[in-house]
């Protein structure tokens, strides 16, 4: 499908919009309780975003909320939040049924969730890989990545930070 639309780009005289994308957001991903999967670049292409790696039972669980309530204040101005359940840190539901669960029922989550990854050590996914190369590898369980529209990792917010935290929110602000 990528090189059909890059022909058809070519062949509009313009450049392929896949060509810019880093190589780490290239990756297919699978949604959260999907069986097809998703390019992060034709999904996401030109496009701000917070990646966040998450768990189902943690103690930085409820900041679903908070990352929810950032989702519906900026997806209309084009930030796109994305989730991405991990249980390295050994708090991640047994299923994804359960995951789904907790992210879609008992937090309202809309912004968009896929399976679980490993996000630390050498079987990290090359998402997280990057993120980690580019700031800081995860060392627990909601840490949050910006990314500009351009693919540039400019951010890193640790568990500790909230989603209400005002310097998140300026940073956020800062790609719109």
């Amino acid at each position: 499908m990528r090189s059909s639309l890059v022909a058809l780009c070519l062949a509009a005289g313009s450049a392929p919009l896949l060509a810019a994308c880093p190589d780490f957001l290239n990756q297919d991903v699978k949604p959260l309780g999907k069986t097809d999967t998703v390019n992060l670049c034709e999904r996401y292409a030109g496009k701000p975003m917070l990646i966040v790696n998450t768990a189902s039972h943690c103690g930085f669980t409820p900041q679903f909320k908070g990352l929810e309530k950032l989702y519906k204040a900026y997806r209309d101005k084009g930030l796109v939040v994305a989730g991405f359940p991990s249980d390295d840190f050994k708090q991640e539901a047994d299923s994804a049924t359960e995951t789904a669960k907790v992210c879609y029922v008992n937090y309202g989550v809309t912004f968009d969730m896929y399976s679980e990854v490993h996000v630390k050590g050498s079987d990290a996914h090359p998402l997280f890989r990057e993120l980690g190369a580019k700031t800081e590898e995860p060392s627990w369980n909601f840490n949050k990545y910006l990314v500009d529209k351009d693919g540039n990792v400019v951010a890193h917010f640790g568990s500790m930070t909230s989603p209400e935290d005002k310097d998140l929110q300026a940073a956020i602000e800062k790609l719109l």
